[in-house]
């Protein structure tokens, strides 16, 4: 999926200095910036999954299984 944004011209600047550099598109580094920036978010929202069976009665398996059973 493709995105606008407006950046700043000191930070693109630098923006491309630091590509340069390492020999990577500016929308590879962004790509990489936004996955880094997002890695705590995702340890929380995983985190918060773990357990979620753990109030209720059935086991997750025989859900499972009398869920598939209904198709």
């Amino acid at each position: 999926m493709r995105i606008l944004i407006d950046v700043p011209e000191p930070d693109l600047e630098l923006l491309d200095k630091v590509t340069k550099r390492r020999v990577i598109s500016r929308a590879e580094f962004i790509r990489q910036a936004i996955r880094v920036s997002l890695t705590p978010y995702r340890q929380k929202m995983n985190h918060a999954a773990f357990g979620a069976w753990s109030d209720l009665a059935e086991d997750g398996l025989a859900y499972q299984k009398r869920m598939r059973g209904e198709w």
